[in-house]
Parts: structure tokens; sequence; C-alpha cells
């Protein structure tokens, strides 16, 4: 069990290391403006995220729905240890590229707004309300 184990976890690596590097290429994406890189960028990502799906569900099958540290501390094997906390680090790196992606595509669509308001601004009258200040 821990030899499978280990090899859906070394698996699993891989594939995380790949979702991060699609990550990496949609944020030099996002940098440089690339819009169809973008596009391209979405659809790698969600293939890396069924591989890890994947690995996930071959995981679970072979430790039995178990959370994996009472497992680890069981087993006492350092290589299935080692393999666990890189994934968690994997993830970590992947959570934070993937909040960075995001934050970055929605300040664009900030800016993109404020310049479509400036450009055309509503045409409706300004009316005051019961406050004293003026609807928009």
């Amino acid at each position: 069990m821990i030899q499978k184990l280990n090899e859906v976890m070394i698996n699993e690596t891989s594939a995380i290391k790949n979702l991060l590097l699609e990550l990496e290429n949609q944020h030099k994406c996002i940098v440089t403006s690339d819009i169809f890189g973008m596009e391209a960028c979405v659809g790698r990502i969600k293939e890396a995220n069924k591989d890890i799906a994947h690995m996930e569900v071959q995981r679970r099958k072979i430790t039995e729905n178990k959370a994996m540290g009472p497992i680890i501390e069981e087993a006492k094997d350092s290589e299935l240890e080692n393999n666990f906390y890189k994934i968690k680090q994997l993830l970590h790196e992947v959570v934070l590229q993937k909040d960075t992606n995001e934050l970055l595509i929605r300040q664009g669509l900030s800016f993109t707004n404020r310049m479509l308001n400036v450009l055309n601004p509503a045409r409706e009258a300004k009316t005051y309300n019961g406050y004293g200040k003026v609807r928009k």
C-alpha cells in the first residue's frame, strides 16, 4: 500500500507542477495583455486540473478516504512524508499564483470599466435624493 501511495503521490506532484507551470504561463499572458494566449491557457489549465483530480481519486481509493496525516504517522516512511510535504508546498504555490492571476484580471477589468465610463458617461439627468446627494 505504501509503495502504491508513493507512486500516486509522485504522479500527483508532477501534475501539480504542470498546473503551476500553466498558471505561470497565464500570468505572463496577463502581464503582456495577450488575449489569445490567455484563452489558450484556459484549456491547458482545465486539462491539468483533470489530471490532478484523477490522481486524487486514485489516492483516495488507496487510502479509503482517510486523512493523510494519520496514515503518514502510522507508516513512518520518510519518502511518503517528504512527498506529502512537497504536495502541500506546491498546492500553496498554486493557490498563490491563482490568486495573483485573479487579482490582475480584476484590476484590468476595473481599469477598462473606468475608461469606458470616462469615454461614454451616463446620459441620464442627475437628480437629488432625500439626503441632498446626487443620484447616479
